[in-house]
Formats: C-alpha cells, structure tokens, sequence
C-alpha cells in the first residue's frame, strides 16, 4: 500500500511560480510512474504531467509543456511540479497519482492518490 501527501500549493499572481511536492510511503517508489492531475470546479480531472518511474522520461500536456516541470527523487519517494509562468486558467485542485507501467492521461487508471493541493492564480 502506498499513501501520497502534496503540499506547496497556494496563491499567487499571475506569472508567479510554484514548486508541488508529492510525498511517498511505502516502498517499491520507483517502480510506479508518477503523474500530476488538477480538477478546476464543475470540470473533469485532467492530466498535467507524468515522470517515469526511473526518471529518465517525462510528459505534458500540451497547456502546461513550457511553463511546468516534473521530476521526482526517488531517495527522498518524492514527485515535484515546478510551475512557472502561472495563469489564471491553472487554478484547480492539483493531485498526485501513481500507477505501474508508463503513463496515461485517464486518471482511473492510477492506482494511489493524494488528497490534493489548491492552486489558486490571481490575475
């Protein structure tokens, strides 16, 4: 079993930055692809970024591909999301997933979830 604890979201101003964590526990981390996924209200969760689970191969959406940035440390069991550039349409409710295999932008098919972190960007 694994639990998945996000942190680092909050408010800030247009084109303002953000770095999200996603904390681990468990073992056999580095084995599962991590993945971010937000929720705005009234809307689908959607896929943000996914990162491999050795690390060497990562993804985006194609909204988020030049101003976001996925990596994990798998010491530490832990996935991060640089974001820079930050635009209203961004503010959601950011959550970490994991599942084995490479990624896939259908949230149902990750199998360990976090809580989420609210991101909210005023303009």
């Amino acid at each position: 079993q694994v639990q998945l604890v996000e942190s680092g979201g909050g408010l800030v101003q247009t084109g303002g930055s953000l770095r999200l964590s996603c904390a681990a526990s468990g073992q056999t981390f580095s084995i599962y692809t991590g993945a971010w996924f937000r929720q705005a209200p009234g809307k689908e969760r959607e896929f943000v970024a996914a990162i491999r689970g050795s690390g060497d191969i990562t993804y985006y959406a194609d909204g988020v591909k030049d101003r976001f940035t996925i990596s994990r440390d798998n010491a530490k069991k832990t996935v991060y999301l640089q974001m820079n550039s930050l635009k209203p349409e961004d503010t959601a409710v950011y959550y970490c997933g994991l599942r084995p295999l490479w990624y896939s932008d259908y949230a149902g098919s990750y199998r360990y979830w976090g809580q989420g972190t609210q991101v909210t960007v005023s303009s």
